[in-house]
Protein backbone atom coordinates (compact mmCIF):
# COMPACT_ATOMS: atom_id res chain seq x y z
CA UNK A 1 0.00 0.00 0.00
CA UNK A 2 1.28 3.32 -1.00
CA UNK A 3 0.79 5.41 1.70
CA UNK A 4 2.34 8.84 0.26
CA UNK A 5 0.37 8.46 -3.20
CA UNK A 6 -2.92 7.45 -0.91
CA UNK A 7 -2.93 10.91 1.40
CA UNK A 8 -1.90 12.76 -2.12
CA UNK A 9 -5.03 11.32 -3.78
CA UNK A 10 -7.06 12.28 -0.79
CA UNK A 11 -5.72 15.93 -0.55
CA UNK A 12 -6.63 16.27 -4.22
CA UNK A 13 -9.87 14.79 -4.28
CA UNK A 14 -11.01 16.76 -1.25
CA UNK A 15 -9.50 20.01 -3.23
CA UNK A 16 -11.68 19.26 -5.96
CA UNK A 17 -14.69 18.43 -3.93
CA UNK A 18 -14.61 21.65 -2.09
CA UNK A 19 -14.55 23.76 -5.67
CA UNK A 20 -17.99 23.65 -7.96
CA UNK A 21 -16.85 20.31 -9.77
CA UNK A 22 -19.02 17.44 -8.74
CA UNK A 23 -17.17 15.15 -6.64
CA UNK A 24 -17.43 13.67 -2.88
CA UNK A 25 -14.89 14.38 -0.43
CA UNK A 26 -16.99 11.29 1.76
CA UNK A 27 -16.19 8.71 -0.60
CA UNK A 28 -12.69 9.38 -1.12
CA UNK A 29 -12.55 9.70 3.63
CA UNK A 30 -14.31 6.77 3.80
CA UNK A 31 -12.50 4.70 1.67
CA UNK A 32 -9.00 5.72 3.60
CA UNK A 33 -10.47 4.65 6.38
CA UNK A 34 -12.06 1.33 5.33
CA UNK A 35 -8.51 0.96 3.83
CA UNK A 36 -6.54 1.03 7.18
CA UNK A 37 -5.30 4.65 7.24
CA UNK A 38 -4.28 6.23 10.18
CA UNK A 39 -7.85 8.21 10.58
CA UNK A 40 -5.85 11.64 12.37
CA UNK A 41 -3.68 11.76 9.31
CA UNK A 42 -6.86 11.12 6.68
CA UNK A 43 -8.76 13.74 8.91
CA UNK A 44 -6.44 16.83 8.79
CA UNK A 45 -5.00 15.78 4.98
CA UNK A 46 -9.14 15.98 3.81
CA UNK A 47 -9.38 19.01 5.93
CA UNK A 48 -6.85 20.57 5.02
CA UNK A 49 -7.15 20.03 0.97
CA UNK A 50 -11.13 20.69 1.64
CA UNK A 51 -10.55 23.62 2.92
CA UNK A 52 -8.07 24.75 0.58
CA UNK A 53 -11.05 23.63 -1.96
CA UNK A 54 -12.99 25.55 -0.20
CA UNK A 55 -10.69 28.85 -0.38
CA UNK A 56 -10.40 28.70 -3.64
CA UNK A 57 -13.90 29.02 -4.05
CA UNK A 58 -14.08 31.95 -2.06
CA UNK A 59 -11.33 33.63 -4.16
CA UNK A 60 -13.24 32.81 -7.64
CA UNK A 61 -15.72 34.87 -5.77
CA UNK A 62 -13.92 37.71 -4.94
CA UNK A 63 -12.73 37.86 -8.25
CA UNK A 64 -15.99 37.28 -9.78
CA UNK A 65 -18.54 39.87 -11.07
CA UNK A 66 -22.24 39.19 -11.25
CA UNK A 67 -22.08 38.74 -15.00
CA UNK A 68 -19.21 35.76 -14.58
CA UNK A 69 -21.59 34.16 -11.73
CA UNK A 70 -24.13 33.94 -13.97
CA UNK A 71 -22.56 32.78 -16.80
CA UNK A 72 -19.84 30.43 -15.29
CA UNK A 73 -22.05 29.25 -12.24
CA UNK A 74 -25.88 29.66 -13.67
CA UNK A 75 -26.06 31.61 -10.28
CA UNK A 76 -29.21 34.22 -11.77
CA UNK A 77 -29.80 37.61 -9.86
CA UNK A 78 -32.54 36.54 -7.93
CA UNK A 79 -30.56 33.48 -6.30
CA UNK A 80 -27.74 35.78 -5.97
CA UNK A 81 -29.84 38.08 -4.02
CA UNK A 82 -31.02 35.37 -1.91
CA UNK A 83 -27.77 34.65 -0.81
CA UNK A 84 -27.15 38.56 0.22
CA UNK A 85 -29.91 38.32 2.37
CA UNK A 86 -28.98 34.91 4.18
CA UNK A 87 -25.36 36.36 4.47
CA UNK A 88 -26.53 39.69 5.47
CA UNK A 89 -29.06 38.14 8.51
CA UNK A 90 -26.11 35.44 9.08
CA UNK A 91 -23.37 37.04 8.56
CA UNK A 92 -19.33 35.49 8.50
CA UNK A 93 -21.36 32.26 10.35
CA UNK A 94 -22.77 30.85 7.32
CA UNK A 95 -18.77 29.70 6.89
CA UNK A 96 -19.65 27.11 9.17
CA UNK A 97 -21.53 25.12 7.30
CA UNK A 98 -19.59 25.60 3.75
CA UNK A 99 -18.84 21.44 4.15
CA UNK A 100 -22.61 20.95 3.60
CA UNK A 101 -23.13 18.86 -0.07
CA UNK A 102 -24.59 20.88 -2.95
CA UNK A 103 -24.87 24.14 -0.97
CA UNK A 104 -21.29 24.69 0.38
CA UNK A 105 -19.46 25.36 -2.74
CA UNK A 106 -21.72 28.40 -3.79
CA UNK A 107 -22.18 29.60 -0.44
CA UNK A 108 -18.03 29.87 -0.34
CA UNK A 109 -18.39 31.63 -3.53
CA UNK A 110 -20.96 34.08 -2.94
CA UNK A 111 -19.22 34.93 0.58
CA UNK A 112 -16.38 35.57 -1.40
CA UNK A 113 -18.17 37.77 -3.71
CA UNK A 114 -19.95 39.60 -1.06
CA UNK A 115 -16.38 40.45 -0.02
CA UNK A 116 -17.23 39.10 3.84
CA UNK A 117 -14.59 38.93 5.92
CA UNK A 118 -11.58 36.16 4.56
CA UNK A 119 -9.94 35.48 7.99
CA UNK A 120 -13.08 35.21 9.61
CA UNK A 121 -14.53 32.63 6.42
CA UNK A 122 -11.15 30.92 6.58
CA UNK A 123 -11.65 30.18 10.24
CA UNK A 124 -15.16 29.16 10.66
CA UNK A 125 -14.94 26.74 7.41
CA UNK A 126 -12.22 24.79 8.24
CA UNK A 127 -13.63 24.08 11.86
CA UNK A 128 -16.80 23.52 9.93
CA UNK A 129 -14.57 21.52 7.82
CA UNK A 130 -12.58 19.88 10.48
CA UNK A 131 -15.43 18.77 12.68
CA UNK A 132 -17.60 16.98 10.10
CA UNK A 133 -14.34 14.82 8.81
CA UNK A 134 -13.91 14.02 12.68
CA UNK A 135 -17.53 12.66 13.07
CA UNK A 136 -17.23 11.00 10.15
CA UNK A 137 -14.26 8.88 11.10
CA UNK A 138 -15.84 8.49 14.62
CA UNK A 139 -19.01 7.27 13.15
CA UNK A 140 -16.81 4.70 10.63
CA UNK A 141 -14.55 3.46 12.99
CA UNK A 142 -17.38 2.85 15.50
CA UNK A 143 -18.97 0.39 12.51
Amino acid sequence: MDFGAGYAGLFLGCFVSATILPFASEAFVLAMLLGGFDPVAVVLVATLGNWLGGLTNYLLGYLADYHVLERRFSLKKDKIDRFKIWVDRYGVWVALITWVPVIGDPLTLVLGFFRTSFWKIAVLSLIGKCVRYIVMAWITLQF
